[in-house]
């Protein structure tokens, strides 16, 4: 499994474009082949945050995520709705048991 985390901080004055934005861009991608799940959320400590988290089920499936020209789309539009970057980070993920 792949997970994928990312955040971004908006700017005060794009707080609810870049919310709808994230919430249209997780439910789009969790209709995506290989998409486990896709969530956005709101930072309890600081409201102008969002932070995403991801699941997919391989890298493939990733790759193909980040070619849909909507996907791009939406990185370019986070990009001038915040105060920086968005952030990514990719993780392989093994399941363990816990019984």
């Amino acid at each position: 499994m792949i997970i994928i985390t990312g955040g971004v901080t908006l700017r005060q004055d794009s707080r609810n474009k870049g919310l709808a934005l994230g919430c249209e861009h997780s439910a789009r991608s969790r209709s995506e082949p290989g998409c486990i799940s896709h969530r956005c959320y709101i930072d309890a400590e600081d409201p102008s945050r969002l932070h995403f988290f991801e699941q997919w089920e391989d890298m493939d499936a990733v790759q193909k995520h980040f070619a849909v020209p909507e996907s791009g789309a939406f990185m370019a539009r986070m990009r001038e709705l915040s105060e920086g970057s968005p952030e990514i980070a990719i993780f392989a993920a093994d399941p363990i048991s816990l019984g």
